[in-house]
């Protein structure tokens, strides 16, 4: 929510009304229902999107982890209001919930107004969080009628409370994390292969992973691969350079900067800081993480995680016959 500072008092009524006391009206339920399943037909037509699930499940069988966010036409369809209504019961507790607010505000009278409001309220239990230990799956393909293949190549990466992270995220910027990145200026600007190509991070309890993601014809699909799986290969064998290396730390620390313009981004960072971490780690700490490393540092990094084995994943105009599924995935 974002309002006036002077109504901060109205703001805290509203946000605790509807996180501790939710009405769960059926006839809102089931329009809700509606929207939800919609929106799963909507996804299913999105390959861009749909591919990054496909690589999930693939990275992370037999595990939530893999499963879609959306949940399954059937499932949705199945569920009841007492259903959402226990959850909500059982996870929507004091102890479960992280309230995070940036703005002209005063932090003493934001935990007493909130205290004020969950005078009756307690308990809360997180629920058991387990690593995957499933291998991951080397390939997934879903055939779809598109003018575009839609590719998602991983390797195993550091997880989200492991210190590697922080050099990781340079090896993902020079990897495709911007117009200078490798692949952006392989791929797109030398051989015009893609008009999207970018690298991300995944980062999760005991398990993560680094993608890349590229979308081309199919006429190139085979050759965008063996580039992105190239580049994979020669980070883990030969490293970045110096000069690379405070490339991607300047656009950090600058991308940093300037989401620290704005107040929701602000509340953001720190909500998320801690739910992940259980603490906010302050902005001089991130610095000197960042400021503290060396190019040696960071190869090693590089050629610890990327040499590990990479799953790819696939969406396109294609079938179990096509010369060109073949050579995906032989690539």
């Amino acid at each position: 929510m974002r309002l006036l500072a002077d109504d901060q008092e109205l703001g805290l009524d509203i946000l605790s009304d509807i996180i501790w006391s939710p009405a769960f009206r059926p006839e809102e339920f089931e329009s809700e229902r509606q929207v939800i399943l919609e929106e799963i037909l909507m996804h299913a037509d999105e390959p861009a999107d749909l591919v990054h699930d496909l690589l999930a499940g693939a990275l992370f069988p037999e595990h939530p982890l893999g499963r879609e966010v959306l949940g399954e036409q059937a499932t949705v369809a199945a569920m009841t209001v007492d259903d959402v209504a226990a959850f909500h019961a059982e996870h929507y507790r004091p102890a479960n919930i992280v309230v995070a607010a940036a703005g002209q505000l005063d932090h003493d009278r934001v935990v007493e107004g909130l205290a004020a409001r969950l005078a009756d309220r307690s308990g809360g239990t997180a629920p058991a969080r387990v690593a995957p230990t499933t291998p991951p799956l080397p390939r997934a393909v879903l055939s779809r009628s598109t003018e575009q293949i839609h590719l998602a190549v991983a390797s195993a990466a550091p997880d989200r409370d492991d210190e590697d992270r922080h050099a990781m995220a340079i090896v993902e910027h020079v990897l495709g994390g911007g117009m200078s990145s490798r692949l952006f200026q392989s791929i797109r600007e030398e051989r015009g292969l893609a008009y999207s190509v970018y690298a991300y991070r995944m980062g999760f309890q005991g398990a993560g992973a680094l993608a890349v993601y590229a979308g081309t014809s199919p006429a190139n699909a085979t050759e965008v691969l063996d580039l992105i799986q190239a580049e994979f290969e020669r980070i883990a064998a030969s490293g970045l350079t110096t000069e690379e290396m405070e490339s991607a730390r300047g656009h950090i620390r600058g991308a940093m900067a300037l989401g620290l313009e704005d107040s929701g981004a602000r509340m953001s960072r720190i909500g998320q800081s801690q739910v992940i971490h259980g603490r906010v780690l302050s902005l001089d700490e991130i610095e000197a993480r960042l400021a503290g490393f060396t190019v040696d540092q960071i190869n090693d990094v590089a050629a610890r995680w990327l040499p590990s084995p990479r799953t790819v994943a696939c969406v396109g105009p294609f079938d179990t016959d096509d010369e060109l599924l073949k050579g995906l995935l032989t690539s």
